[in-house]
């Protein structure tokens, strides 16, 4: 599905028409955010509001259940998650693990047609899917432990589970974070309603202009792999993180700013991620609402590292294998979160045998960066093949640069993507410029030049990365 805007701001700007109208009454609030949100969601398919209200009231009750029935707490909610995991599985994985068994037992002469006998709409990947069931699975976990009471109005906990900002592509919310605000009729002040435009401006931005266009050059240099070696590969992968961090982080800005203009708050879900110095700290500024979902409902459960050195490593990698199938049923992924759950280990193992080198901090972000531009590799690539024909190609030594002369996108757009990266970086943390960059001209036209650029420097039209998760 492509990422039509048209269709997309016409909803918007509806939906804040009448916004005012019905937020000071609370159920009429939650009535309008669930049916605006299902009217957002069956624009692609109708038909699966069917699986978002089943996993909603699952847990709904469940929680409720847990709470009235402590004795049986424990069963109901292995059947809430149960339930969650069986429809993600079914949705997401049925196909891919039919594969797996039909080609496991090929490999011993035995034909079996186990994917032709699924049913047609497990081949249709419901948009949103892992975001949605985490998010309702959450809050069914947190009450379990105690952290959390849950509501007993069903409108208010369906217009958190299906707000529309993040319903296909994140932040993952927490129940926890998100149910007293929908409690409250928030005021927009002026500041929240300009801060609200300014991330919609900032995410339409880095999603249209960086990441479309640099998709471009991506997209190219994958569909013939032996376009060249060495430096080549580097500047392509270099592109493509900036492309995945650019598309994701732009719909996270989208949802944030819209969030904001209805008086709501959502974390941050990006944190500057290529200024890590390590991938235990690439990971704490990357997609921070999954990564702290899997710390926080998976990793820790499993023990954390309380459990001795070897154990950690293993809930490492159980961790980051979760990860690595959580964004998709193909191997690629699973290599990718494999990849990283040993680059983590081999990170802690080393970090006392290396500590001067570890104390430069310049070395240590080259690296870091050097191990995630190796992993986006296995991210981006649609085969074994590939993987392994692009990292040799990577450790290739040649020098050669008139690629970037051959294509001026190459070099223009990712100049544009780290200039952008490095001055907003700048204007967040340098006093200097932060002031500068507060005054009210100045910021005036900064946006305005970056809606001039949205409208005439747009790369053609594609859906966000993170709908296929």
């Amino acid at each position: 599905m492509p990422f039509n805007s048209i269709p997309f701001l016409i909803f918007i700007l509806l939906f804040f028409l009448i916004w005012p109208l019905v937020k000071r009454k609370q159920n009429y609030r939650y009535v309008f955010i669930i049916v605006s949100s299902f009217v957002f969601y069956g624009w692609w398919d109708w038909r699966f509001l069917f699986l978002i209200l089943f996993s909603g009231i699952v847990d709904f009750y469940a929680a409720l259940l847990i709470q009235k029935y402590p004795k049986s707490a424990k069963l109901l909610f292995i059947l809430s998650i149960s339930v969650n995991l069986a429809s993600l599985a079914m949705f997401k994985y049925s196909v891919f693990f039919a594969e797996q068994v039909e080609n496991l037992l090929g490999f011993f002469s035995i034909t079996v047609q186990l994917k032709e006998q699924l049913p047609a709409f497990t081949l249709i990947l419901p948009i949103g899917i892992s975001f949605y069931t985490f998010q309702s699975m959450s809050y069914t976990i947190d009450v379990y432990r105690g952290r959390l009471q849950p509501t007993k109005n069903i409108a208010h906990f369906f217009s958190y589970l299906v707000m529309f900002p993040q319903l296909v592509a994140g932040p993952i919310v927490r129940a926890k974070d998100f149910l007293n605000q929908l409690r409250e009729n928030r005021e927009v002040s002026k500041l929240e309603f300009w801060n609200g435009i300014k991330l919609i401006v900032i995410g339409y931005f880095q999603k249209t202009v960086l990441a479309d266009n640099l998709g471009v050059i991506v997209n190219t240099a994958f569909e013939g792999v032996n376009n060249g070696t060495g430096l080549y590969w580097w500047v392509v992968m270099i592109c493509f993180s900036f492309q995945i961090y650019f598309d994701f982080n732009g719909y996270s800005q989208i949802a944030r700013g819209l969030a904001k203009l209805m008086g709501y708050h959502f974390k941050m879900n990006f944190n500057h991620p290529y200024l890590a110095t390590s991938l235990k700290d690439f990971w704490s500024r990357w997609h921070i609402s999954l990564s702290t979902w899997f710390r926080d409902y998976v990793y820790i459960p499993l023990g954390g590292s309380k459990k001795g050195r070897i154990r950690a490593h293993i809930n490492i990698w159980v961790t980051m294998f979760l990860s690595g199938l959580w964004h998709g049923a193909a191997f690629n992924f699973v290599l990718w979160g494999i990849f990283h759950g040993f680059a983590l280990s081999i990170e802690r193992l080393s970090k006392n045998s290396l500590r001067g080198i570890q104390e430069i901090k310049s070395i240590r972000w080259i690296l870091t960066m050097i191990q995630v531009l190796i992993g986006w590799v296995f991210f981006r690539s649609t085969s074994l093949e590939q993987i392994s024909d692009i990292t040799f190609g990577m450790f290739t030594v040649n020098f050669d640069v008139s690629f970037l002369w051959k294509n001026e996108n190459v070099f223009l757009f990712l100049l544009l993507a780290l200039v952008y990266e490095f001055v907003y970086f700048l204007s967040r943390t340098q006093n200097k410029v932060r002031r500068f960059k507060n005054n009210a001209t100045v910021e005036a036209f900064g946006y305005s030049i970056l809606i001039i650029l949205t409208v005439f420097f747009r790369g053609p039209e594609t859906e966000f990365i993170y709908f296929q998760f």
